[in-house]
């Protein structure tokens, strides 16, 4: 049996809970009801497929992967988009770092498959968004301020099980 799996940094419940109130609010404006079903995150590796018998192997490479440098704040900033116009998609920017970039490195040197580039996002639209309404939610979302931030001091392994479960996790432990 296939599964899919994926690497991620979440944030604290209290700023799921607030981008979860954006998500609201394209699902209700921009019939966007696709983005609530996953919580708030910040994708490190994107979503691969498996046999479940591999899951073992998945596991050892997530567990080799260097997390030897130290906690880091995030910073969230504002809004942008992906403004494909099969898949349009509208997030919240995070500020890009030399130790976001850094721990990215770290899992792409255990993940080397597939052709990925790093372009760091917390969705809040995609996915049933429609180019029409993925323009009109970005003309309302351009200039809205939201600003804040997070200690990244884990990352997650998460496999699709009906809906993201996480099935290992891994702490920073630099000092």
């Amino acid at each position: 049996m296939t599964k899919l799996y994926f690497i991620a940094i979440y944030p604290p419940q209290s700023i799921i809970d607030e981008v979860r109130v954006f998500k609201a609010d394209l699902a209700l404006h921009y019939n966007n009801s696709k983005a609530l079903k996953n919580e708030a995150h910040i994708t490190l590796f994107p979503p691969f497929s498996r046999e479940l018998e591999l899951e073992n192997d998945i596991l050892a490479a997530f567990e080799k992967i260097d997390t030897n440098i130290p906690p880091f704040e995030i910073i969230l900033n504002g809004f942008d988009g992906f403004p494909n116009k099969e898949n349009p998609v509208l997030y919240i920017k995070p500020e890009i770092s030399d130790p976001l970039k850094d721990l990215f490195h770290r899992v792409k040197q255990q993940f080397k498959f597939g052709k990925y580039s790093f372009n760091p996002h917390m969705t809040i639209g995609y996915r049933n968004l429609t180019f029409d309404n993925y323009l009109k939610a970005m003309e309302n979302y351009k200039d809205k301020e939201y600003k804040t931030k997070f200690l990244v001091d884990k990352i997650s392994l998460l496999r699709h099980e009906g809906n993201w479960i996480q099935i290992a996790e891994k702490k920073l432990t630099g000092n």
